[in-house]
Formats: C-alpha cells, structure tokens, sequence
C-alpha cells in the first residue's frame, strides 16, 4: 500500500489496478488509491484445478486482467506463481514487467521469477518488505522512495457488532502459526492484569481451536477480559480501528493495527524485526527480535506509556 500511495504521489493521474486473492479484497478497498481491483483464487483454484467451474474462473480472470493495457506491471513478492500472472497482463506499446533482482534475507524469493521480468531492481539483503516494494516501484519509475510509509487506509465501514465494547479497550493478538513466535501466557495475562487495573478491558480474538483455547484460559485470569466470537475479516479489521491499544505477535492484524498507526505494541520472538516492524509512527512500538523475545517487563513499561 506504501507503494501505491508513492505512485499516486509522483503520477497523480495514473490507474493503478491491484490482483489481489480472493479473501483480502475488502481490505485493498480501504485504499482510495487503487482504481480497480481484479481478485485471483490461486489458493481455491490448486484443489479444484481440474474442474470445469475452476478452469472457467481462470478463464474469466485472465480476461479480467488483459482488458486493460499496462505501462507497467510490477510483481514485488519474487514469487514464480506472482510472476506467472504479472505475464499474463497485457503490455501496452513500450510497457515493461518489472520485479525484484535479488531476494532479502530469509525470504521466499524464487530467482525463476525473473525469466517473467523486463527490469528487475535490485534491493539490499536487509531491506523492509514495506521499502522492498516502494524501492522496486520508485526504481522503476524514476523518483526516490523517501519519507514516512503511507498505507492511506480508510476507516472500516461502521457496522453494529453486539460484541464491541463501548468503552476503550485493548487486543491482545497472541496467536500465531509458528509455536516459536509465541510470546508465555505468563507474560499475557501478568500484562492483562495490568491493563485491566487501568479500567481498560482486555479483548481476545481467535483464528484456531487451538487459539480460541488460548483465549478462554488467558480470560479466566484476566479481570474483565472477553473471548471474541470467530470474525471475518472486515470484522477484525474494525476491532483493530476502534481499539485504544493493540499488542500483538509478528502476524497479519497486529501489521494491519500498526498500518493505522493505533497505538500498537508488537512483539517479536523468533522472526527479525527488521523485516516487518511499524517503523513509520511513534505509535507504534517495535521489541524483541529473532531468538530474543521481549520481557515482560518491557512490553508492560510500552503498553502503558500509549495508555498514558
């Protein structure tokens, strides 16, 4: 998104168009900068591949995708699957494809994808995937990828959800895919704990049975705390807007609460800060790092100083 509020700055006039999969469309239409957003399913369409349904929908989005002619077409992930369809775009005269030169490190960038480019840009081993795309962007077009991230995200459409305190709160995002990433239940609720003494109470969203477990025992110990139903997306995204405070692991909605610029706490236990850390508002507090999780203590003395 970064990289598309850069575009609209440099080229105010530009149709900037987004492919995007399926389940996180409503979240690119919270970006006032995209014209037009043309969905993919590759992660539906792998299991079916060889239904007549599945390969009408390829049809239909290939078709999508070549009704316009592109100047520029650009696939910033380095991934052979995203570089395959950035080649079936169609170019208009004089137009190129454009990816990444090289891989970041510890990413999952295939060197194959580059067959697919026109330019590739190179970028250091170290760079933060929110600059790794603005800096193939900005190579690209000509200008210097400078300043403050920009996500230029509107707020979620307001919706009545029985669930939603009407006082500040704060979310606690303590689940993630990776058991290493994980932060001690200890330290959650001592930090609950705390907050709760605040009068702030405590929301606990799920995305797993495994996580929903989390969730009810860190509830039982925590003053005022609440275990959330399961949220779609859209749903999740507007606990994020509305909440007073966000701490959370290395995973998509704390991103998405740091994107906004919340007051946001976000903790790192086994995977570099470097990479993904909200490093564009002094809302935003970055502690931990790869094989170094931050204290309780650390993360407590953070929490309260947004709450002040």
């Amino acid at each position: 998104m970064p990289m598309v509020a850069d575009i609209r700055r440099h080229y105010p006039d530009a149709q900037i168009d987004w492919v995007v999969e399926e389940a996180y469309i409503s979240l690119v239409r919270l970006n006032a900068h995209v014209d037009q957003i043309i969905p993919v399913a590759l992660r539906r369409w792998r299991k079916t591949l060889w239904s007549a349904i599945t390969r009408a929908e390829i049809v239909a989005f290939r078709q999508q995708l070549r009704a316009r002619h592109y100047d520029l077409v650009f696939d910033t992930q380095g991934l052979l699957k995203t570089s395959v369809l950035m080649r079936m775009a169609r170019l208009a005269p004089g137009g190129k494809r454009v990816g990444l030169a090289n891989a970041t490190e510890g990413s999952g960038y295939e060197p194959l994808s580059r067959i697919f480019h026109d330019q590739s840009i190179k970028v250091g081993l170290h760079t933060h995937a929110v600059m790794r795309a603005r800096l193939v962007a900005a190579g690209a077009l000509g200008y210097v990828a400078d300043g403050d991230a920009d996500f230029a995200l509107q707020a979620p459409p307001q919706t009545h959800l029985d669930w939603m305190p009407a006082s500040p709160y704060a979310v606690f995002f303590h689940g993630t895919a990776r058991a290493a990433k994980q932060w001690s239940q200890e330290q959650w609720v001592a930090l609950g704990q705390a907050i709760a003494a605040r009068a702030v109470p405590v929301l606990l969203p799920w995305g797993s049975n495994d996580e929903k477990q989390v969730a009810q025992l860190l509830a039982s110990q925590i003053p005022g705390a609440k275990v959330l139903p399961a949220l779609p997306l859209m749903d999740a995204v507007s606990l994020v807007w509305r909440a007073r405070l966000v701490v959370g692991l290395d995973t998509g909605l704390t991103h998405i609460a740091a994107a906004y610029c919340k007051p946001t706490v976000e903790i790192y236990c086994d995977s570099p800060r470097w990479k993904t850390e909200g490093n564009w508002s002094s809302a935003v507090i970055n502690l931990g790092d790869a094989g170094l999780p931050p204290s309780g203590d650390e993360v407590l003395a953070a929490a309260m100083s947004l709450l002040d």
